[in-house]
């Protein structure tokens, strides 16, 4: 693999990282007031004269011109500093490490679903010979990307929890909580991975080599499941970077309909209270997660299919 090829996805990686911070701190600057006003706004135990409120502006540096806050945050962030919560007061690092383990549990339970019905759903139709149930399967995948994730998860609620008493409605505890909001999850996921393999496996299908394979005698599982299928999953794990992203995404609203304590709720709630330091240290752990999974996509992309870094090498 070209030392160049490496580099240049590398820098990139960086150049995303560096734009999601600075759009975060674009968006949350133009918002009205700020995370102090918020914060007093909230504090309904007690008076806060504007004295202290100019106090708290200052601990945090809200008093000082927005380049150098920019400048001053970006080189925090750089050295791995993202500050204080401006309304509990704990390290930004603290709040994401002790909400990550809930969103992974369900985030990770959720991909592998994902993969398992997006793929499964795409070879089934793409494998059978009737064209109403080939048509019935190719259906699906629209379906499950134009479902609202939470009138998906108010579902699994009423039937499964209310109604079955199968799994937990609210909560954290125990694998069974982490059953409903993991499908919820991987429903757009999988629709998602499903459109994808089918076209590319429909379009691999008609190609040359397949035809080949015809000739020498193969049977129709060998080509469909070993031959095609190795060419068509290539496009397909571009999209890695997107479902985990869609991931990220979804368990803001899933982890509000479930109950659940995570990145999702922490999100929402950082974002309410426009607490800046939150919300932006979500936003660049995010966007590092975004670009490693993309990093390694690229990185293992010429590996399946060499032509990828020898065009990049021509072309630079």
């Amino acid at each position: 693999m070209p030392a160049r090829y490496v580099a240049r996805r590398v820098v990139q990686a960086l150049f995303v990282l560096w734009a999601a911070f600075t759009v975060s701190f674009v968006i949350l600057y133009m918002l009205p007031g700020d995370p102090v006003s918020v914060l007093a706004g909230s504090d309904s135990g007690r008076d806060i004269t504007p004295e202290q409120l100019d106090a708290l502006r200052h601990e945090y540096g809200l008093d000082r011109p927005v380049i150098i806050q920019y400048l001053t945050r970006l080189a925090d962030v750089v050295h791995g500093e993202f500050g204080r919560s401006v309304q509990s007061h704990q390290p930004v690092q603290t709040m994401i490490a002790d909400a990550l383990p809930a969103t992974a549990q369900i985030a990770g339970l959720g991909l592998l679903l994902a993969v398992l019905f997006g793929t499964g759903l795409a070879l089934a139709a793409t494998y059978v010979s009737w064209g109403w149930l080939r048509q019935a399967l190719l259906s699906l995948p629209p379906l499950g990307v134009a479902i609202p994730s939470f009138w998906f998860g108010l579902l699994l609620l009423q039937v499964f929890s209310f109604r079955l008493g199968l799994f937990p409605a609210v909560g954290n505890e125990g694998l069974a909580g982490v059953v409903l909001p993991a499908v919820t999850l991987a429903l757009p996921s999988a629709a998602t991975i499903a459109q994808l393999l089918a076209k590319s496996m429909s379009t691999t299908l008609r190609e040359p080599y397949i035809e080949t394979a015809r000739a020498k005698g193969a049977g129709r599982p060998r080509i469909h499941f070993r031959h095609a299928v190795r060419n068509a999953a290539l496009p397909a794990l571009t999209v890695a970077g997107l479902v985990v992203g869609n991931l990220l995404a979804g368990s803001v609203v899933t982890e509000t309909v479930f109950s659940r304590t995570g990145l999702g709720r922490l999100t929402a709630l950082a974002v309410g209270t426009q607490d800046i330091p939150v919300v932006q240290g979500l936003v660049v752990f995010a966007a590092l997660v975004f670009v490693l999974i993309n990093l390694a996509v690229d990185l293992v992309y010429p590996l399946l299919d060499p032509r990828i870094a020898r065009r990049s090498a021509a072309v630079s």
